[in-house]
């Protein structure tokens, strides 16, 4: 019996060894020599061990998707045979630049005579701008004139124009001569300019989604030309130019909703 117990105490430090070894993940096994000493090859002897699998956790994943996706940067040259992504890229560009003018006339605090020019009249001739066919002047920091003597049979449709613009005109007629007051710059007024900057940016994005349809489009007609590969990276590329204007429009309806709200 003593016997038994004298061998049990001298084995445990060698059985609790193995037992950490076999537990111990592969990436924690180190080399040791057995009884500190090489072999006669200089040979290391490591620990039998169990392989660890290493799941990711919900903060790894979470940092993996808000990592930005790799950006395509196409030489034009090279794939003008198959599309003109200058074209594109100029379309796109005009969608912008069509914003911004309509933010520069039509969407200001103060009403300028300017901002009269482009509304749209509807007339038995088609859709003419409004200084076509009226003579706009600044009678005063409160009114403008609209003088419709040139086509006076279009003056029921320039006022029912200015009226549906959305910059919150009432005008008002004698004779061929419009009379269009400048509303005061109320809160209510600010507001109402901010909704017109909306509903002209989203009109913007449409135009936008027309020009990338129509390149898309283009772009299956000369699958042809092309590996599917090259097809795939032009399609990554316009939708890329797409979504930076979308990015741009946005950029500019802030800066002016800021500056309306004041």
């Amino acid at each position: 019996m003593a016997l038994g117990l004298r061998c049990f105490r001298l084995g445990r430090p060698a059985f609790c060894n193995s037992l950490a070894a076999l537990t111990r993940p592969v990436s924690e096994v180190m080399l040791k020599t057995v009884s500190g000493r090489q072999n006669s090859h200089g040979q290391y002897m490591a620990y039998p061990s169990v392989p660890a699998r290493h799941f990711a956790t919900k903060k790894a994943k979470a940092k993996g998707k808000g990592q930005s996706q790799t950006r395509v940067n196409l030489n034009t040259a090279l794939v003008e045979d198959i599309i003109s992504l200058e074209e594109v890229e100029e379309e796109m560009k005009s969608v912008m630049e069509a914003l911004k003018d309509n933010f520069n006339k039509t969407v200001n605090i103060r009403t300028s005579p300017g901002s009269l020019d482009h509304i749209t009249v509807v007339t038995a001739d088609g859709k003419l701008a409004l200084n076509q066919i009226g003579q706009i002047t600044m009678k005063s920091p409160q009114l403008i004139l609209v003088n419709m003597a040139s086509f006076p049979e279009c003056t029921a449709a320039a006022i029912k124009a200015i009226r549906e613009s959305g910059m919150n005109l009432n005008p008002e007629v004698e004779g061929t001569l419009i009379r269009v007051p400048i509303p005061k710059v109320t809160r209510e007024h600010r507001e109402m300019l901010v909704k017109l900057a909306k509903q002209n940016t989203n009109k913007a994005k449409d135009s936008l989604r027309k020009v990338r349809t129509n390149a898309m489009n283009k772009l299956k007609k000369a699958k042809d030309k092309a590996s599917e590969d090259t097809i795939r990276l032009i399609e990554k590329q316009i939708s890329q130019m797409a979504d930076d204007t979308v990015a741009e429009l946005d950029r500019h309806l802030a800066v002016k909703t800021q500056e309306l709200l004041g």
